[in-house]
């Protein structure tokens, strides 16, 4: 699924415009991103948590020389999934 299906399946479960769909994706996608940039973890009860990891620094190959390179830390996001959203997979 991409992000026009995903926006056609949100304005047809909720009976709005997919204008109005897309917009409110993109303001929900804005704001996990804006509370994950402050370090605030996102928690939707049921679906999962949206946090930030911090990957720390490490030694790593080029791929096409072989030679060591330092990969610098870094942080990067992370989902996990609630309960209810497991058991609908399995």
């Amino acid at each position: 699924m991409n992000k026009n299906d995903l926006v056609e399946q949100i304005a047809t479960a909720a009976d709005i415009s997919k204008a109005k769909a897309g917009m409110a994706l993109d303001a929900f996608v804005e704001a996990v991103t804006a509370s994950l940039q402050k370090g605030e973890d996102v928690s939707l009860v049921g679906f999962g948590t949206f946090t930030v990891s911090e990957r720390g620094a490490r030694t790593g190959r080029n791929p096409q020389t072989g030679e060591e390179i330092q990969i610098a830390a870094t942080n990067v996001p992370k989902f996990r999934a609630g309960k209810k959203l497991k058991d609908a997979v399995n």
